[in-house]
């Protein structure tokens, strides 16, 4: 089962990812914006719009599998490693800057998904075993 998670959670931070930086790059490519048809016309003529959409049917579908199986306050945490992960490519793909502040909230982030994974464990473990002393 933790191959399971460790795969689905990888592909569903893959999908998100897709669904950010597709729309990062529409959004660049859709200025200046205009009320008009032949705005419409140029945004959906972008390859990166149909990228995004692709991206969120992908990660909706893969987080409703997770639902299914994992539980939900892990779930949900991980769920948002996308943050980390569109922060990391930002800075590869539209040279923004890796700040003090961004990396102190990626830590916190990271180490908040890590203390739910471990309480969640530490939970099913005492449910596992019907001797073992609440905490």
């Amino acid at each position: 089962m933790r191959r399971f998670y460790l795969f689905g959670f990888l592909l569903l931070m893959a999908f998100d990812t897709l669904a950010q930086i597709s729309f990062k790059y529409a959004g660049t490519q859709a200025l200046p914006v205009q009320a008009s048809v032949a705005w419409l016309l140029r945004v959906f003529s972008q390859p990166w719009v149909y990228g995004a959409v692709v991206g969120y049917i992908g990660a909706f579908f893969t987080w409703m599998t997770l639902l299914k199986h994992a539980p939900i306050g892990p779930a949900f945490a991980a769920s948002h490693l996308e943050v980390v992960s569109v922060m990391l490519l930002s800075i590869w793909l539209f040279d923004e800057h890796l700040t003090l502040p961004r990396v102190l909230g990626a830590i916190v982030i990271v180490a908040g998904i890590v203390c739910l994974g471990a309480a969640e464990s530490h939970a099913q473990a005492v449910g596992d075993d019907p001797d073992a002393a609440p905490a």
